[in-house]
């Protein structure tokens, strides 16, 4: 059985979607079957060390969104029968997919973010993917939903048969994301960054207003008049769509000198920086899955996070909720995990519990099967 895999729209690794790549690469097993990558050229970098002994293809030689679906959508049905695969797995289908493909293809779909909110809020996310995704969708031979959420969405948006996805939860490397001692320093020195503590971490690009970073701001701003904690706040992820509102909100609070904007950090060294945070705020307006509540709550860093969309099925009952339009509900969470002990020490205990039901091995596992399923051999 020979596998095309798509690297397209994975983010070199650098993102949720990334993530689950290199985990599904790097637990392949050694088989008699063969996978294959085949993306931009600078993805053989981003993956390559990952899945060295994966035969890597170069396709799409123009960067850019635009050219890449058009690619998808003329080019990549010759490609796939010169090179002879057996079946295809896009492993961003929420992003990239072809109308049809002439052999099985297999999808995850993370989210459908492309369809959320108004049309200020989704046009970064590009007209063509809201007119093609659905159609391409429906022509998947199977599709991987990351939560029931998504399926749910995936059903009433783009009108795929149920019976045709499959929930396959992503999972979280505990190899990586794990309680560390907590010591007394007053400085997380994590390079090229010093932190000072106490903070609140929130690691997400920025994006507005999907990401909800300047309700956080203004919740901020309420947890400091409330309490007079030493607090900081920390912004840990790149620059993307509308991020200068963002920014914007950020210098005009009275509080600007305890904000602190990181940029994209890297990912070897953002279990660092769980260690070290107070807690976690997580108060995305959408997420298909939520995997930065997983990577807070495997780190033994109590949650609090919005009652929106997948969130509440990825942590179930081991964050404090808050309604994500309500800066004072942000605020009056955030100042009860900071005052009640208890509530803290519980929501610690309740995230170390749920983390143990997500894998990566069962993830990659059952994502493998499915692809042998739909291929048929």
């Amino acid at each position: 059985m020979k596998i095309g895999i798509d690297t397209f729209a994975c983010d070199g690794g650098k993102s949720g979607v990334g993530v689950y790549l290199t985990q599904f690469l790097k637990k392949i097993p050694p088989s008699g079957d063969r996978y294959e990558l085949f993306g931009w050229d600078f993805d053989r970098f981003a993956f390559g060390e990952t899945a060295s002994n994966l035969e890597f293809i170069s396709q799409c030689f123009v960067n850019g969104r635009t050219a890449n679906s058009l690619w998808h959508q003329f080019k990549y049905s010759q490609f796939a029968r010169v090179r002879e695969y057996d079946g295809c797995f896009f492993p961003a289908a929420h992003r990239r997919l072809p109308y049809t493909s002439p052999v099985p293809a297999i999808g995850t779909v993370h989210d459908m973010a492309a369809f959320w909110g108004t049309a200020k809020t989704r046009e970064h996310l590009g007209a063509v993917i809201r007119m093609v995704l659905p159609n391409a969708l429906r022509h998947l031979d199977r599709i991987i939903a990351v939560s029931g959420w998504v399926k749910q969405e995936l059903v009433d948006l783009a009108r795929v048969k149920e019976s045709r996805i499959e929930v396959v939860s992503n999972g979280i490397d505990h190899t990586a994301f794990y309680p560390r001692p907590r010591n007394e320093e007053s400085v997380v020195l994590i390079q090229p960054f010093s932190f000072r503590r106490p903070y609140i971490l929130y690691a997400s690009r920025i994006d507005h207003p999907v990401k909800n970073h300047v309700r956080l701001i203004k919740a901020f701003e309420i947890f400091k008049e409330r309490t007079r904690y030493p607090h900081r706040l920390v912004l840990a992820g790149a620059d993307s769509h509308r991020a200068e509102k963002v920014k914007a909100a950020a210098a005009a609070s009275a509080y600007r000198n305890d904000i602190f904007f990181t940029g994209h950090f890297p990912f070897n060294s953002l279990p660092e920086l769980y260690a070290g945070a107070d807690f976690v705020v997580y108060p995305s307006m959408y997420e298909g899955f939520g995997l930065g509540v997983l990577e807070a709550m495997a780190s033994g860093i109590p949650v609090t996070c919005a009652r929106a969309a997948s969130l509440p099925e990825t942590a179930e009952h081991a964050a404090l909720y808050f309604d994500p339009l309500n800066p004072e509900d942000m605020a009056d969470r955030m100042v009860t995990i900071t005052t009640n002990r208890d509530i803290y020490r519980e929501c610690r205990t309740l995230g170390l519990e749920r983390v143990k039901v997500f894998s990566w091995d069962r993830c990659v596992e059952r994502t493998l099967q499915i692809i042998r399923e739909t291929v048929g051999k």
